[in-house]
């Protein structure tokens, strides 16, 4: 009887085919994108010992499976190709091979962050008319997607998968594979509500110099007593709303407050790096061309680590993992919108903000400081871009994602691809004073500087010595901008578009572009 089970067990071997003992991360897959022009990293797992071959348009490279049986192969970079083309895997003795079809040569994006990166095609499309003209073209031979996370696999861009993509990410790819005609793959690993401190790699948060000198400074001030108190006070005032609403039959809006928590650590109670770990790390060193980044509304979630610090270091450890230098950042400025445009019917611009031709109270307050953030996060960083929305539409959720994507997509052109595209409005670039007056001059004016919508340029404000905002009379001369004010004799520092809604701010270049916020210091 042994005898005859040996047997049959032997022909069932032999009738079925032998498995390869090579293995591919999910995401070499079928339908992918390779970045155009650069050196290809491909890896996988075998048997410790075994020798890989990678063939992939008629190009092939030999790696040795270590130990572990992990192994890795880097491919000559190849030229953008929008023939489908197959990329083999075959362990060496083996008769077995993986092959992976209609694969693209092209340019590869990655798109992360918080709900405005998550948010897809078929939750705007509604109220997003040029973005449902957009979808309703599908299916687009050139573009693949890929959502990050559990075993991701590239999918062509038809109009199921279209649908269910990130709508700003998708609007971004389309206007770069119609600009640059080459293919376009996009990777999304979004999070609605989640600050900046989910997303940096864990090693780099916990070995940042940065971060453990604003801990530092913030841990001098904290009180745990006073953290204490401030959070008894908060849950004694949710409790009494949810009685209030209990008595009512109606239920209570938010959350149980948090306990407090010490400097460096989570203010949401989540892991500092963990979505980082969930949705980055495996897909880390897959070659890219950049990031599109849209978070900010939720911080960092750090506490005291602001965003600035803590996007810079996110930056710095995505490209350090990566390995491949300092690949092109773009994010998108936040908050979103706020600001009048240019023109009411280009279809980017034009859920803006009407222009407001009374200026409010001078606001002495650092209301603009988020806004002005993101200009500095983008000074501040090597091959860091920041998207300009401030004429795009507002809110929490803006509306009109195509406009979003397609003006992200302008900054890509302009920065990363040098096609000559204008995607700013004048850029701060140095001032000068002289008595009461203080000329101030710009980078980006293109076709030259232009007050929209009134005869009268406004949005400055001066200060002296003492502190003091005055709203300042401001000409254009040339490509500068003459400032004065008779409530300011000597102007020590100045300011432009520097508040959350900046409606009134109408300098312009003659492309159609606004004006950045900035601020000097003494």
């Amino acid at each position: 009887m042994k005898v005859a089970v040996s047997f049959l067990l032997a022909m069932v071997l032999l009738a079925c085919p032998a498995q390869a003992s090579v293995t591919l991360p999910s995401f070499f897959s079928d339908h992918m994108v390779l970045q155009r022009e650069a050196p290809l990293p491909i890896w996988g797992r075998a048997e410790p010992g075994q020798k890989i071959t990678v063939t992939l348009a008629g190009e092939s490279a030999v790696a040795q499976a270590d130990g572990e049986g992990n192994w890795k192969v880097e491919l000559k970079p190849l030229a953008a190709s929008r023939t489908p083309q197959e990329l083999t895997v075959q362990a060496a003795g083996e008769e077995k091979k993986i092959t992976l079809t209609d694969v693209l040569i092209g340019d590869v994006w990655l798109g992360s962050g918080q709900s405005n990166m998550a948010g897809r095609v078929a939750s705007y499309a509604g109220n997003d008319e040029t973005l449902a003209a957009l979808a309703a073209k599908a299916p687009f031979p050139q573009i693949r997607l890929m959502q990050s996370g559990p075993a991701p696999r590239w999918t062509p861009a038809t109009a199921e998968t279209v649908n269910s993509f990130s709508a700003i990410h998708f609007a971004f790819g389309e206007r770069l594979q119609r600009e640059l005609d080459v293919p376009v793959g996009l990777i999304v690993g979004a999070v609605g509500g989640t600050p900046s401190g989910y997303w940096i790699p864990p090693q780099t948060f916990a070995d940042s110099p940065k971060c453990k000198e604003s801990i530092a400074q913030a841990t001098k001030t904290f009180s745990r007593e006073r953290a204490d108190e401030l959070y008894q006070a908060r849950v004694k005032q949710w409790e009494k709303a949810v009685a209030a609403a209990a008595a009512k039959g109606e239920k209570v809006r938010g959350r149980k407050p948090l306990p407090p928590v010490d400097p460096g650590e989570s203010s949401r109670g989540g892991k500092i790096g963990g979505l980082y770990e969930r949705y980055i790390e495996p897909i880390a060193g897959y070659r890219i061309r950049g990031v599109l980044w849209d978070q900010g509304e939720a911080g960092s979630g750090v506490v005291g680590v602001d965003q600035y610090v803590l996007m810079s270091e996110l930056i710095r450890g995505w490209r350090e993992v990566w390995g491949q230098g300092e690949f092109p950042f773009l994010f998108v400025q936040k908050p979103s919108g706020g600001g009048c445009a240019f023109r009411d019917d280009d279809p980017i611009t034009r859920n803006a903000e009407p222009f407001v031709a009374d200026l409010p109270a001078i606001d002495g307050r650092d209301s603009g400081e988020g806004r002005y953030l993101y200009v500095r996060l983008m000074q501040g960083n090597k091959n860091a871009w920041m998207t300009p929305v401030s004429d795009l539409g507002s809110g929490i959720h803006p509306t009109n994602k195509w406009g979003y994507g397609n003006r992200a997509a302008e900054v890509a052109l302009s920065q990363v691809y040098q096609t000559g595209v204008q995607a700013y409005g004048p850029i701060y670039r140095s001032h000068k004073i002289d008595g009461n007056k203080v000329t101030v001059a710009f980078d980006q004016v293109g076709k030259g500087l232009t007050a929209a919508h009134s005869s009268n340029l406004q949005g400055f404000a001066v200060a002296g010595k003492d502190g003091v905002w005055h709203w300042a009379d401001a000409t254009i001369e040339g490509d500068s901008v003459v400032l004065s004010s008779s409530e300011v004799a000597s102007p020590t520092r100045l300011r432009y578009a520097f508040a959350q809604k900046r409606a009134w701010a109408n300098l312009f270049n003659k492309d159609g572009l606004p004006a950045l916020a900035f601020e000097t210091g003494e």
